[in-house]
């Protein structure tokens, strides 16, 4: 390991400095840093190549923001503990120093998550997105259901009359489509879940898919649907659009100093 990035969230004013701090200590052990935001894509697509290690300082948000931008490189990440929740994280800031020799001696695991790539069919216009948590078809800010018709591989389905759909991976099982009523499945698995949301009077149990699969919904509506991608991106959907999900032919790598069974103990401690 001998060039690091940091990425510090905009939003939190505190990450800035604590990166900076993290970057002496770095250099002190050797290693070459540079700092930057998680917000400004551009900035960190022409450095991530270069780096050997992306550490993110903020929530699980920030992690998902950083994934994207690091799983085309294969570069890993390793998340710094401080936003709202902590899923994803794996250090405290005040920790960092310590974990130092650890990363540099490769005292560590790469734990591998499953990642979603979209289209979104509009006429003609296709467009594609990648997701480490979720991709939600559903209804805007009118509060009236939506139809989607929803195929796996092809063969059609069911058509759900709901709020709307989550497609989730098994990071995203603990995220919306835990509040949804989805099952959580362990980080390591590659299926991917399908999710009604508040459906009436049709089916509303969830789905779990095997990795090769690939899913259509159909939008029908008479009124505004909107596709998200991770919580943080939102297009408008017309009626007759069409999303398609699937496994991304990327992976998201984590940087793991706990043990293998670490993902439990974070259940209990967030969800109990």
């Amino acid at each position: 390991m001998k060039r690091i990035g940091l990425l510090h969230h905009p939003k939190l004013p505190a990450t800035q400095p604590t990166a900076e701090r993290m970057a002496r200590a770095a250099e002190a052990h050797g290693l070459a840093a540079w700092i930057g935001s998680t917000w400004n894509e551009e900035a960190v697509a022409a450095q991530v190549a270069d780096l050997d290690l992306l550490v993110t300082l903020g929530g699980d948000g920030s992690i998902l923001r950083t994934a994207r931008m690091a799983c085309k490189q294969d570069v890993p990440v390793l998340g710094v503990m401080m936003g709202r929740l902590g899923f994803l994280t794996e250090l405290a800031p005040d920790e960092w120093e310590a974990a130092l020799p650890r990363l540099l001696a490769g005292d560590f695991w790469l734990e591998e998550r499953m990642m979603l790539y979209a289209e979104y069919h509009t006429g003609d216009e296709c467009r594609a997105y990648e997701a480490l948590n979720d991709v939600v078809v559903s209804r805007g800010s009118l509060a009236r259901i939506v139809r989607l018709e929803a195929y796996i591989d092809g063969s059609y389905l069911t058509t759900y009359a709901a709020d709307g759909l989550i497609i989730s991976t098994a990071t995203g099982s603990t995220a919306y489509a835990l509040a949804a009523g989805g099952p959580i499945l362990p980080p390591q698995l590659r299926n991917f879940l399908l999710i009604p949301i508040s459906a009436h009077l049709s089916m509303n149990r969830a789905i779990v898919l095997g990795q090769g699969d690939t899913v259509k919904v159909r939008v029908h509506t008479d009124h505004q649907a909107i596709l998200t991608v991770d919580g943080q991106f939102e297009y408008d959907l017309q009626d007759g659009d069409v999303v398609s999900v699937q496994a991304s032919p990327h992976t998201s790598r984590f940087v793991r100093l706990q043990d293998r069974t670490y993902f439990y103990r974070t259940l209990m401690d967030r969800l109990l």
